[in-house]
């Protein structure tokens, strides 16, 4: 409003300026104030104002029409010397101008969320330029702001036929399946995507994520193998990642039923990464299974000196499955030796030495990890050996009764979303994240979500041989279940 305004009455005083303009001249005419006089090769030329000014009019436009000649000339050389589009710019130069300078006003309407402006100014622009590489663009992402899908579809499509913006089409449509989560059809986009432009970064890690998700864990490594010629994805990170690919593809392979197949790729995993804790196991139970026991203590003490973790001693067990807890013990003290100092290796021989009833040197594994914030699975392990040594029942109990409200231990836990897992996966399942697993500590561990029972008698189950009063774990048990009811009665 206040813009038209404007317009309005600056046309009136530019009017009224030339009236005055006009009328000055005309007296100034009449009472013959005076003349212009222009000397030009010795030649005098006396001029009227009103001659005056219409010769310098007459003379700007002269000007006007010579640049503009020049111009065309310009214009006729380059198309000679191969520039097509030379004289097309030339004659419609005015409204290119008009339309990208509409087609720079979409895209700050697009940037401050004005949706209806930008697809008015997209329709502007196409009119002018009559280029659809830009103008669609512009339209479509004008209409997904607005929320009417089925413009932008319909725009994307459009920009299929052309070769020049086949990629850029793919890509809106791409976006487009994943927004309404049909990734059987983003899948095809997104290798369609990559057909066009193998090197788009974007593209890479869109279509290595829906592969790891339908399982294509072949066609997965293959992606993963081209970012790293591309140099898009450092050298360490792909071999941590193909490592996980390789371990999914074992599991695959166990799945179908093929188990030598499933032992080379399980292998083939722990080689690329020894610290990928479940590609470990698997390989050292591979090993187990062609009868190679020296090959799987190897494999485990390797992994086990980068992460200790209770399925690596689980592994470990089950390379003599008959053993009696002292020889057990003895042989895992060489594991042990490999990181001595973290918690995991001080639990685990506390846990062996109660099955070999050896309560003083449980409580000597243990160390000072009671007193250095305990989770649940210590302070159980400390009713087991108060229980053991043949404390009171109020002394098992109060150990019991701590593990209520002690913090859980270490977790399979998505690095994305903190979403806490029972297993290791290759994807998340709560946010479907690639490689995002980690084994720590859940951000919400101030409250125990167990009481660690389940650790009892833990890796080591009970041997065949072992002596009968290995009944305290049974007996332990049933004491923190009262321990546990009662609290839930009381909530």
């Amino acid at each position: 409003m206040l813009n038209s305004l404007f317009k309005i009455l600056l046309f009136l005083v530019i009017v009224a300026g030339l009236a005055m303009g006009a009328t000055y001249l005309m007296d100034a005419q009449n009472r013959v104030l005076g003349n212009v006089m222009i000397t030009l090769a010795g030649v005098e030329y006396t001029f009227s104002p009103i001659q005056a000014v219409m010769a310098l009019i007459a003379l700007t436009v002269v000007i006007w029409l010579v640049l503009k000649v020049l111009a065309l000339l310009v214009a006729i050389l380059k198309f000679i010397n191969g520039d097509e589009t030379a004289m097309s710019r030339y004659f419609f130069r005015n409204r290119e101008r008009k339309g990208y300078q509409a087609l720079s006003e979409g895209m700050l309407a697009i940037a401050s969320g004005d949706a209806a402006a930008a697809m008015s100014k997209a329709r502007k622009a196409e009119s002018y330029l009559q280029k659809p590489a830009l103008t669609n663009l512009l339209a479509a992402q004008a209409a997904e702001m607005a929320g009417d899908k089925a413009k932008a579809e319909q725009v994307y499509k459009s920009l299929l036929q052309d070769p020049e913006t086949k990629f850029v089409g793919v890509r809106g449509l791409l976006k487009q399946r994943l927004a309404d989560g049909n990734t059987e059809v983003a899948l095809k986009l997104a290798e369609k995507a990559y057909d066009l432009k193998p090197r788009h970064t974007e593209t890479q890690d869109v279509l290595l994520q829906l592969q790891a998700q339908s399982a294509d864990w072949s066609g997965a490594r293959k992606t993963l193998a081209a970012k790293l010629k591309n140099g898009t994805l450092p050298r360490d990170l792909h071999k941590r990642r193909d490592a996980v690919l390789a371990l999914s593809q074992a599991k695959d392979v166990i799945a179908e039923g093929n188990s030598i197949d499933a032992r080379e790729a399980a292998i083939e995993a722990n080689k690329l990464s020894p610290d990928l804790v479940p590609a470990a196991c698997m390989a050292a139970r591979g090993y187990i299974a062609d009868g190679k026991p020296k090959l799987a203590t190897r494999v485990i003490k390797k992994a086990w000196a980068s992460q200790p973790h209770p399925d690596l001693a689980a592994a470990f067990s089950e390379i003599e499955p008959n053993e009696t807890p002292a020889a057990r013990l003895k042989r895992f003290t060489a594991l042990a030796k490999a990181n001595e100092s973290h918690l995991e290796t001080r639990l685990m021989m506390a846990e062996l030495n109660l099955a070999a009833e050896d309560f003083p040197g449980a409580r000597r594994a243990l160390g000072d990890a009671v007193e250095k914030d305990p989770d649940a699975r210590v302070l159980t392990i400390m009713a087991a050996i108060e229980r053991g040594e043949g404390s009171d029942d109020t002394v098992v109990r109060g150990w019991l009764a701590k593990t209520l409200t002690a913090r859980r231990g270490p977790s399979w836990v998505c690095d994305k979303c903190n979403t806490v897992h029972d297993d290791w996966a290759p994807i998340c399942d709560s946010c479907d994240a690639f490689d995002t697993l980690s084994w720590r500590v859940p951000p919400s561990a101030s409250v125990a979500t167990t009481t660690g029972l389940e650790m009892l008698p833990l890796l080591m189950g009970t041997p065949a041989s072992a002596p009968e009063q290995m009944d305290i774990v049974p007996s332990i048990i049933e004491d923190a279940d009262v321990i546990a009811d009662g609290s839930q009665d009381k909530t």
